[in-house]
């Protein structure tokens, strides 16, 4: 159900803008959806390739474009590191600590972070709209 409803809200999405959904649209869409986790671009054009040789680099960075505008896709940028994608329709809302050393992501979900942010925020008499936390630092693999 949560691919199918990121598929539809991506369709329309297109539609609106004029565009065509064509075949290879519906398989960046697929991979991406299917990837389950942080991706460049890079990454993202291996696995296309896998799948189809006929989509090049910038058909892939054009539809990772529209997923962001259409809400369906989030960037990660550390520092230097290659921008990564993340998934963003129908996930639970968690935050990142990321190793400074080998790049990696941890995903964390923590309610006592939230009830905090949101208690700042009234305090503040501040509405928030949407957030992210990324903490950096080094993993214990790294340390």
């Amino acid at each position: 159900m949560k691919k199918e409803e990121a598929k539809r809200i991506f369709r329309q999405y297109i539609k609106k803008q004029g565009l065509r959904n064509t075949r290879q649209r519906e398989e960046i869409l697929d991979v991406f959806l299917s990837s389950g986790g942080h991706i460049t671009v890079d990454e993202l054009f291996d696995k296309v390739k896998k799948r189809d040789s006929s989509i090049g680099y910038a058909t892939i960075h054009r539809n990772l474009n529209l997923l962001l505008e259409a809400g369906l896709a989030e960037e990660i940028k550390i520092g230097k590191e290659k921008t990564r994608y993340e998934q963003m329709h129908m996930r639970e809302h968690h935050d990142h600590l990321i190793c400074l050393e080998c790049g990696r992501f941890i995903e964390v979900v923590d309610e006592n972070i939230e009830k905090l942010q949101n208690r700042l925020a009234e305090e503040k008499e501040f509405t928030p709209v949407r957030h992210k936390l990324e903490i950096y630092g080094y993993c214990k693999k790294c340390r």
